[in-house]
């Protein structure tokens, strides 16, 4: 599947449009709903994602807006398109919303985790480690799909056309024994052989170096291939997904990556004081 031709950024590109089609119609979402005798939820909820959007919702929505036969053909295509199947659909239960989806289609990623490695360069006994720590009820079925999730997302970086992965780790995620000493020194090992990769940037926020620009929380910024598919902040929390889209949100995240690439060790010296993490818990 080639990069921005997955269901997901297809639907998002799809409601974008529809969103933006009713407000050129000047439109309200109770007038839309009048017009189709369906619900104003309804309308709202295609046009933020929340629910799917079927060809004849599509068809019905654009004449209500009085759209050509060209927006019509191509949205109405993008809808069927939209609805087909993914690999990840298969995890739909443990696959964290829509972000799976997006980080298949992304062409770039930039992200900060301050208390976990994060999951595309975690090794196999860090991630089943961590998982036991964090859903202590999980059956042992349970464990081993999310391990196959994780390990499905990490081929993203070593297919022929792989995404560039730029990532600062907090030395704290480094130094936190998930699983014992054994395991973490693998997954040491396993951060400096992903991050030798040419697509991958790998830097670590010291804590020689004090407070930094991201000691809110982590975050990831997916950027996409196409001009049609602005950039997403995805902000993650036990309770729910957050993702901010507004180019002012971007913009700040963005920049609070920039300041905290500088504020952070080279990829060198990142890469040495990984190795001496490693060595230290050998």
């Amino acid at each position: 599947m080639s990069r921005g031709s997955s269901p997901t950024l297809r639907k998002r590109r799809l409601v974008s449009e529809l969103r933006r089609l009713r407000e050129a119609a000047e439109l309200t979402i109770e007038e839309v709903g009048e017009r189709l005798e369906c619900s104003a939820s309804k309308i709202s909820r295609i046009e933020t994602g929340r629910v799917g959007v079927t060809p004849r919702d599509v068809r019905d929505m654009l004449a209500a807006y009085g759209a050509d036969p060209d927006t019509r053909d191509e949205l109405v295509q993008l809808a069927r398109e939209a609805r087909r199947r993914a690999w990840w659909d298969e995890f739909g239960d443990i696959a964290p919303g829509r972000y799976v989806g997006f980080e298949a289609d992304a062409e770039s990623v930039r992200t900060y985790q301050g208390l976990v490695v994060p999951g595309l360069l975690q090794d196999e006994d860090y991630t089943r480690a961590l998982i036991r720590n964090v859903l202590p009820g999980a059956a042992p079925a349970e464990v081993d799909r999310r391990v196959k999730l994780r390990k499905a997302r990490q081929a993203l970086l070593t297919e022929d056309d792989p995404l560039r992965l730029d990532v600062v780790v907090d030395e704290a995620a480094l130094r936190r024994l998930v699983g014992g000493r054994a395991v973490m020194a693998a997954q040491a090992r396993r951060l400096n052989q992903v991050g030798a990769l040419p697509n991958v940037t790998l830097r670590v926020a010291p804590f020689a170096a004090g407070g930094h620009a991201a000691m809110d929380g982590p975050f990831v910024i997916l950027t996409f291939p196409g001009k049609l598919d602005p950039d997403v902040v995805y902000l993650e929390s036990a309770r729910s997904d957050v993702y901010l889209e507004q180019p002012t949100d971007v913009a700040n995240y963005s920049n609070m990556f920039e300041r905290l690439c500088a504020e952070s060790l080279d990829p060198a010296a990142s890469a040495a004081l990984i190795e001496q993490v490693a060595h230290e818990l050998t």
